[in-house]
């Protein structure tokens, strides 16, 4: 089947639909407002990238696929936005006065509290409806395959899909169809319609949870409006596959961690149309478009998935990421921890990292590698390795060998990847500095009485535009304590 990733190399898809803005801000919930008994989200970052049509067209890209939007924004700064972030200018028609459609989500510890949207409904005007159809007509006759995009925003009106359709019937051009509108007709005659399971129950009035259900209520929609093939998708529980005179088919999403579901459909719908235009079967195609599924829903934000992450998959190659906290971490050298947290913060995740020898592990350090990794999505331990301890504790330390400490720090839930730094002679440099421009983490976590202006990690972490978050230790609990009172204990 990955020879259909690289049979989609240069292929042209068209996106038609509803483009919008999404804003998602990443904080962290310690404190409630005492104006209003709300909890306050701390902000520490934010995303924003094109959603809907906007992102139907970035997991195509991902993939390699030469995508163009045709769209409507509003003459605003987010319609500026978008243009900047999808490097689509030609043919987003802009329309005065209009809102570009703008949605925000706050979100703390990966789950979602909250999502606020500036929109309108509204259906555009007959001449922006002119517009579109006439950009359409010269685009689709140069498109492999075209992707409708409706997220029922007023774009694809009730008089555009039915011309939609029909001009890429007649160029013979598969159209498939991302639906929104109650009124399944307007879709005659596409090649593919790809509900939601939401939205086939809706539309049909019955129960769509299990695969029965979801299998009788296909039937029923097929029969209904007269479609030959639908695919549903189901999230984080695959995919279903049914074409006229066939038996159903249901496609398992692999285990995983489920992160975020956002603009999953966004990434189905690309997959499906990009392995279509590849030339795969209907099955194929939706077996490949629940591989990129399971792969999206383990990333944060509205995501997307390249051709390369979909061909470590279908080679059943781990290509997310860790799937619990409960794993044992990575233990690496520079070069594989800089190329994992790449493709980590790829994913959308913010990367911590911190650093000590771990000779003894203690209350204190769990805690405080606890309260770390909450306040991050990935946390990666730079560990002294055994020279460089012996450098800043005297010849008699480390009481544990470096493999040893890695092994036994790595199996702690906070820890998803260990790496050895240090010194290897008197005089050397002693600090992580230069692993951490090695693998730019996002916030450098420092535990006890420092100040900025004593750590030279944080002009580091200045230089790659990263943070640093200072934390408090758990007082009473340290390796020298420990080994005092071990002195004590033995001398008695």
């Amino acid at each position: 089947m990955k020879n259909y990733i690289d049979a989609m190399q240069n292929k042209r898809i068209l996106v038609i639909g509803d483009i919008m803005l999404d804003h998602f801000v990443y904080g962290a919930i310690n404190r409630i407002s005492p104006e209003s008994d709300a909890p306050v989200l701390d902000i520490r970052h934010i995303h924003t990238m094109p959603g809907g049509a906007g992102n139907v067209a970035t997991n195509l890209k991902a993939l390699g696929i030469q995508a163009t939007i045709l769209s409507v924004i509003g003459d605003d700064k987010a319609g500026e936005e978008i243009i900047k972030l999808s490097g689509e200018k030609d043919h987003l028609i802009v329309i005065a006065g209009r809102p570009t459609t703008v949605k925000t989500r706050f979100a703390t510890a990966g789950r979602q509290l909250l999502r606020a949207d500036k929109e309108t409904r509204e259906n555009i005007n007959k001449t922006a409806e002119d517009k579109l159809l006439e950009k359409a007509e010269n685009l689709i006759i140069q498109s492999d395959a075209v992707i409708l995009s409706d997220y029922n925003k007023g774009v694809l009106t009730a008089t555009v899909i039915p011309e939609l359709i029909s001009l890429a019937c007649a160029a013979g051009i598969p159209v498939l169809v991302d639906p929104k509108k109650q009124d399944y007709a307007l879709y005659k005659g596409a090649t593919l319609i790809t509900p939601n399971r939401k939205e086939l129950s809706e539309m049909t009035g019955r129960p769509a949870n299990t695969d029965n259900e979801i299998s009788v209520a296909a039937k029923t929609l097929m029969e209904q409006e007269g479609f030959s093939q639908l695919i549903v998708t189901r999230s984080e529980d695959g995919i279903s596959v049914f074409a006229q005179g066939q038996n159903p088919v249901h496609i398992r999403a692999e285990a995983g961690t489920v992160i975020d579901v956002s603009g999953a459909g966004d990434t189905a719908i690309a997959g499906l149309a990009a392995a279509l235009a590849a030339g795969a079967t209907l099955a194929e195609a939706a077996t490949l478009a629940n591989k990129a599924g399971g792969l999206v829903v383990s990333k944060r934000g509205t995501a997307s998935i390249d051709s390369v992450e979909l061909k470590g998959a279908l080679e059943n190659i781990s290509v997310n990421i860790m799937p619990d906290r409960t794993r044992e971490a990575m233990i690496c050298n520079w070069d594989e921890a800089a190329a994992q947290i790449a493709t980590w913060k790829k994913q959308g995740l913010e990367i911590g990292f911190t650093n000590g020898c771990f000779d003894i592990l203690h209350y204190g350090h769990v805690n405080y590698l606890n309260r770390a990794r909450d306040k991050c999505d990935i946390l990666v331990l730079g560990l002294n390795h055994d020279q460089s301890i012996k450098i800043l504790k005297g010849a008699d330390r480390p009481l544990h060998d470096e493999q040893s400490r890695a092994t036994v720090i790595g199996a702690l839930g906070a820890i998803d990847m260990v790496v050895m730094f240090g010194a290897e002679k008197q005089g050397d440099d002693n600090t992580p500095c230069a692993l951490i421009k090695k693998i730019r983490p996002d916030i450098y976590f420092k535990g006890g009485d420092y100040t900025l202006d004593q750590l030279p990690e944080a002009k580091v972490m200045q230089s790659i535009d990263g943070r640093v978050e200072l934390m408090s230790l758990y007082e009473g609990h340290s390796t020298t304590a420990t080994l005092e009172k071990m002195k004590k204990t033995e001398a008695a």
